[in-house]
């Protein structure tokens, strides 16, 4: 590049470098802030002049000093802020800051070469200095910018951000100190609801390092970049500003008047609006910018990287029509992790199956999205639809009651106001889906369960069929017979096991109708405890035995209990583990092996490869010594007291309105407990079908990864079908690979996923100002301590809180309450040992809420914030019916 050959030849390894010859392709030279800082001035942006100390310096420095990434940070941090600099990088930096006048007053900022990046902000990770004024303390400066990529907080970031320590490099930047009458920061997107094209302002007297560090109250501005119009203003007391101080340095000053006005100007707040806009069609996404404005007006931007945090925005439509809402699939399957590419692309091709052609690609048409690696469906047809809205709100409320109130507040906004050509149709894609054509054999499966589960067998004897390839197989027949399956054979086949799952909750819905107000809340949860026919309690009794038969063996239960679950899987595929262990995780696995956590993503391995994750629940329960807490034991209590249950309000309706009545209810009641419980059938034998496909497709990446088409055969699930097969035909895919496992280790550290997302960024739920004055006036009424959300599992139980991000390799005491964003049937196996949950997600018939009834476990799902709030080790009072969690008041008065 042209600025690299202007550099003086005589400075070895180029250590000083103009910012004016700094471009976006020299981060690992001078760090991501100094390149972000050069593509700004070459856009001809107002960006104080200045130069940047390169990464080739700090690691001169840093290997004289002896630094070692694997020692101590804090030993590391003494060595390189007293460490000598060589005689020619003084020199070099010295004439730099000669070229900026005499002893004048300097910034000296920290630009790693992992800072300001897309995928990793490092906002406030690293040091910088303000006014600081001769050679001596500029040194000093710099020495200390390097010293802080080592404090314990950026080492933290980085091991959290999946960045090796010795890959990373330092610059310093060194740029004109503006003496900011005004200054802040700005987002060009909303960083809070996501929404792009609004840009939110920050601003407090004096220099910004006060507002920045949270030292001060700033006025807050909203701004419509589009049209320049203040949407928003709040006034900030602003009742200290920082200041420079004379020789060096600042100080901070206490100001009398701070919140009385405003200190920016409705045209400085649109001229920073207009500014902040030009930057981000600079670089084509949302920035956040650190910004100056000096006392005769002009604005400096000192700062520009992306805003790290947002939520990707939907791909663009063919047809526009407007702005569109988005419920994301992911959460409502307990999912809050991305997908694969594959398994993203397998729902597409499952999805374009099930689309009702009906509707053809008009406003009713069903469409699925794929947004930041998560499903979506796009529910914009039914927003525009009054029965489409009731059909949604009925849904939510059993499958995740935090989206009702979310739901509700989209159907106010006029945008998506209700069309007559919406419901219509709505209507005729509905007819179209294979649900609506199943009508016949669910009414069928009411009348006679018995007869509905002998075709639900007869229709597993099919599917185990159709899942045969015959050997040998070519590679490309391998993805013939994936994509055959995904497109026709699978939705079919499931949807011909839902009938008895649904019968069962009609009958459920009827006895509700008939009961009226004869039952109390959380009765009919009762009812579906100890449920007859439901896989994943068959399954999760069933690695009980397991354990139970590895007690009867010391050397199993010393393995289990006393070495690490990963090396035991390890052994285990070696077959060296104890035989009696062996055979009885042999014989779990022949059966539920196909079976995982996040087991709806193709791309995820199975317990039959990697059973370090039931190796671990084996061991938790071999440590479960009260006999009364055992699984089996408190699956027939439950199915003992469901049955009770059933008796009681059938008695109860016989005393208000007769005999014959209460028959027909405890009919109703009976009928639901035969067959409801099958409503985890469909998504098991789904997944027995993935793991047929998965196989096939890890050989087809052993033949790709053989040929050097692929790194590791585990990469084809970076890859679709369509891509596979140009793979096959030769082509080298390790370079997009790459780049998609960092983009998927990127959205796997994603903690926040909308539940509702409009096509402009916006979460529906966080920009839920209504709902944040509902959620005030309610936390009025709760007493302290006290979290809210949906009843799912009526009992009351008080123990410790274990909070749980991911069950792979977690421990769960005995008695201990599960506190988890989401689940799906992988974590089940912990509920065998949890006193009660509760969940961020769900709704009453959300998998954590069916199987915690079926365990007789009190269950509260839809609690905001519930793995924040709560902490592990917390003593927390659960209760299931009234949909509450109280949280020990000492921890909350002493946080």
């Amino acid at each position: 590049m042209e600025g690299h050959a202007d550099r003086p030849a005589s400075r070895p390894g180029n250590t000083v470098i103009s910012l004016a010859r700094v471009d976006a392709d020299m981060v690992p030279e001078v760090g991501g802030k100094a390149a972000n800082l050069g593509v700004l001035l070459a856009a001809g942006l107002p960006v104080p002049s200045g130069f940047c100390v390169t990464t080739a310096a700090y690691r001169r420095v840093a290997a004289a000093a002896g630094v070692e990434p694997s020692e101590p940070a804090e030993q590391t941090r003494s060595r390189l802020a007293s460490a000598s600099l060589p005689g020619d990088i003084v020199e070099a930096i010295l004439a730099a800051y000669a070229g900026l006048g005499e002893d004048t007053p300097v910034a000296v900022r920290s630009s790693a070469t992992a800072e300001d990046l897309p995928e990793a902000s490092f906002a406030g990770q690293l040091d910088s200095y303000l006014n600081v004024v001769g050679a001596d303390a500029l040194l000093d400066a710099v020495r200390r910018c390097w010293a802080s990529l080592w404090t314990g907080r950026a080492v933290a970031y980085r091991a959290d951000h999946g960045i090796a320590q010795r890959s990373v490099g330092i610059a310093v930047v060194v740029q004109e100190m503006v003496d900011a009458g005004v200054a802040g920061v700005m987002f060009t997107a909303n960083p809070l609801t996501g929404r792009r094209q609004e840009t939110v302002i920050d601003a407090a007297h004096g220099l910004g390092e006060a507002l920045v560090s949270g030292a001060v109250n700033p006025d807050h501005f909203t701004v419509d970049a589009a049209t320049g119009e203040i949407l928003q203003r709040s006034l900030g007391d602003k009742l200290i500003e920082s200041r420079p101080a004379p020789g060096g340095g600042t100080r901070v000053l206490r100001r009398q008047d701070g919140g009385a006005q405003p200190c920016l100007t409705d045209e400085q707040v649109r001229s920073l609006a207009s500014l902040g806009a030009r930057v981000e069609v600079l670089y084509g996404e949302p920035q956040d910018l650190e910004w100056a404005i000096e006392p005769r007006g002009g604005i400096r931007v000192v700062q520009s990287r992306p805003i790290t945090t947002l939520f990707p925005l939907p791909g663009p439509r063919t047809h526009d029509d407007g702005v569109r809402a988005y419920l994301c699939a992911s959460l409502l399957q307990g999912l809050t992790r991305p997908l694969t590419p594959m398994g993203l692309a397998s729902f597409a091709l499952m999805s374009d199956r099930a689309r009702p052609t009906a509707a053809g690609d008009g406003p009713g048409a069903y469409r699925s999205a794929q947004i930041g690696m998560r499903l979506f469906v796009d529910v914009t047809p039914m927003l525009r639809s009054k029965g489409g809205r009731r059909s949604l709100q009925r849904a939510m409320k059993v499958a995740d009651a935090r989206s009702v109130d979310v739901l509700a507040y989209l159907a106010a906004d006029p945008r998506f106001s209700l069309t007559k050509a919406s419901g219509a149709a709505l209507k005729a894609g509905l007819r179209a889906t294979p649900p609506f054509g199943l009508l016949g054999h669910v009414l069928a499966a009411m009348a006679s369960p018995a007869a509905a589960l002998d075709r639900v067998r007869e229709s597993d004897h099919e599917l185990d069929r159709i899942l045969m390839l015959p050997e040998p197989a070519s590679g490309v027949l391998r993805l013939d017979f994936v994509e055959r399956l995904l497109t026709k054979d699978i939705t079919p086949a499931v949807m011909r096991v839902l009938p008895p799952a649904a019968a069962g909750y009609i009958w459920l819905g009827l006895a509700r109708l008939l009961l009226g107000r004869l039952v109390r809340a959380g009765e009919l949860q009762a009812v579906l405890r100890g449920l007859p026919h439901n896989v994943t309690t068959e399954m999760d009794l069933e690695l009980w035995r397991t354990a139970a038969s590895i007690r009867e063996d010391p050397e199993s239960v010393r393995a289990l209990t006393g070495e690490d679950p990963q090396m035991l899987a390890g052994r285990y595929t070696e077959g060296t583990l104890p035989a009696v262990c062996q055979g009885a995780l042999r014989g779990f696995l022949a059966t539920y092996g196909h079976r995982a956590v996040a087991e709806i993503d193709l791309g995820v391995p199975r317990w039959g490869e990697d059973p370090a994750h039931i190796i671990n629940v084996l061991a938790n329960y071999l440590r479960l010594a009260d006999p009364e807490l055992a699984p089996d034991r408190r699956f027939r209590r439950a199915a003992e007291l469901a049955e009770a249950k059933v008796a009681e309000l059938a008695e109860r309706s016989a005393r208000s309105r007769g005999r014959p009545f209460g028959r027909i209810v405890a009919h109703s009641l009976r009928r639901a407990r035969e067959t409801a419980g099958m409503r985890e059938y469909p998504k098991f034998r789904l997944i027995t079908a993935f793991a047929v496909l998965r196989r096939q497709l890890q050989l087809v990446g052993e033949e790709l990864a053989e040929a050097g088409r692929i790194a590791v055969p585990e990469d084809v699930f970076f890859l679709d079908l369509a891509e596979a097969r140009v793979a096959l035909r030769g082509a080298d895919l390790r370079g997009p690979v790459a780049e998609r496992r960092r983009r998927y280790d990127r959205e796997m550290r994603r903690r926040r996923i909308p539940r509702l997302l409009l096509s402009d960024g916006t979460d529906v739920e966080a920009a839920m100002g209504a709902q944040a004055r509902a959620a005030s006036s309610a936390d009025g009424q709760l007493p302290p301590g006290t979290l809210a959300g949906t009843a799912a599992s009526a009992g009351s139980v008080t123990g410790k809180a274990r909070v749980i991000l991911d069950p792979a390799g977690a421990h769960l005491e005995p008695g201990e309450i599960l506190v988890a964003p989401s689940t799906d049937p992988g974590w089940t196996p912990l509920f065998m040992t949890a006193a009660a949950l509760v969940m961020e997600m769900g709704g009453p018939i959300s998998h954590g809420a069916v199987v915690a009834r079926e365990y007789g476990i009190p269950a509260v799902v839809g609690v905001p914030d519930a793995t924040t709030r709560i902490q592990t080790g917390d003593t927390v009072t659960v209760d299931g019916a009234a949909g509450t969690i109280v949280v020990d008041a000492e921890r909350q008065e002493n946080p």
